[in-house]
């Protein structure tokens, strides 16, 4: 299974750090984030990693060509241009680095690599999120349930717009904008994709997370994924900071390849009571 990371944005909240490198190569604990998302969906066998790039495209290209020197140790003998490796890095990984356009929207991005996808279910997240979320669950999940794709629910305040899940069944039922009462369950990325679900994308201006979800929700086809485990975005200065912190402590969450699997399940059962609402955002 493919797994598609959309690593396109400007990441303008980030600026301190995107004015020199896209958002995706911002580093925690010496490694681009990029990373930290490609070796969560390692550790669960997934390792045919798709980039979308688009701002500072070019840098995200030079590393990935640049991997193998980049993380090993090595003698360069400039007198006769021999170069000997000491240690080789070790990641099983197939990445397709595809420039998708500097100003490409997510759902367009989406579009550009289709002839990559083949026609299996894939997974597809941000360039800018982690999580300890338990990516063979999602998959089986989403299976299980028969939509064109799942979307992973997390807790958190809400700063983008919002959609309404079922109160009874795992299915979003609505999209609105958010206010000042919504809730703390909001859209975390971390989706499953059948191909199909591609064909509601329209063009280039498309936002995967505007009329294509909107078109899924009207079918029944966007169910949701529980996750009550830890999620975080890097989006301002203050999450890099607090995602360092965290590497700091020796104990990430989100560093489920370097420990056992004992995070919480997730309550994906159906869930009796008031609508919820989870914010989702439009993130190039």
């Amino acid at each position: 299974m493919k797994v598609v990371i959309l690593a396109g944005g400007y990441g303008t909240r980030l600026s301190e750090e995107t004015t020199v490198v896209p958002k995706p190569l911002v580093e925690i604990g010496g490694y681009p984030i990029l990373w930290h998302i490609m070796k969560i969906y390692s550790h669960y066998g997934l390792n045919d990693f798709v980039i979308c790039c688009g701002h500072k495209g070019s840098l995200i290209k030079d590393y990935f060509r640049n991997f193998f020197h980049r993380n090993c140790d090595f003698t360069i003998d400039l007198a006769d241009n021999t170069l000997v490796t000491h240690q080789s890095p070790r990641e099983p990984w197939r990445v397709t680095v595809v420039d998708t356009g500097e100003k490409t929207m997510t759902g367009g991005r989406l579009k550009r690599v289709r002839e990559h996808l083949g026609e299996q279910t894939f997974c597809l997240t941000y360039g800018d999120g982690v999580a300890d979320v338990n990516i063979r669950d999602l998959i089986a999940f989403h299976h299980q349930q028969g939509a064109l794709a799942t979307v992973t629910a997390v807790q958190l305040p809400g700063r983008w717009g919002a959609l309404n899940l079922s109160s009874d069944r795992p299915r979003v039922v609505g999209f609105r904008e958010k206010d000042s009462g919504d809730g703390h369950t909001i859209s975390g990325g971390f989706f499953v994709v059948e191909p199909d679900a591609l064909d509601l994308i329209d063009g280039e201006e498309t936002v995967w997370e505007q009329e294509p979800m909107r078109r899924l929700v009207a079918n029944d086809q966007l169910a949701v994924y529980r996750h009550e485990g830890y999620w975080q975005s890097m989006d301002t200065l203050r999450d890099k900071v607090l995602l360092q912190e965290i590497w700091d402590s020796g104990q990430p969450p989100w560093r489920v390849w370097q420990r056992p699997e004992t995070q919480a399940k997730p309550r994906n059962a159906p869930n009796p009571g008031p609508r919820m609402t989870t914010d989702i955002g439009s993130r190039r």
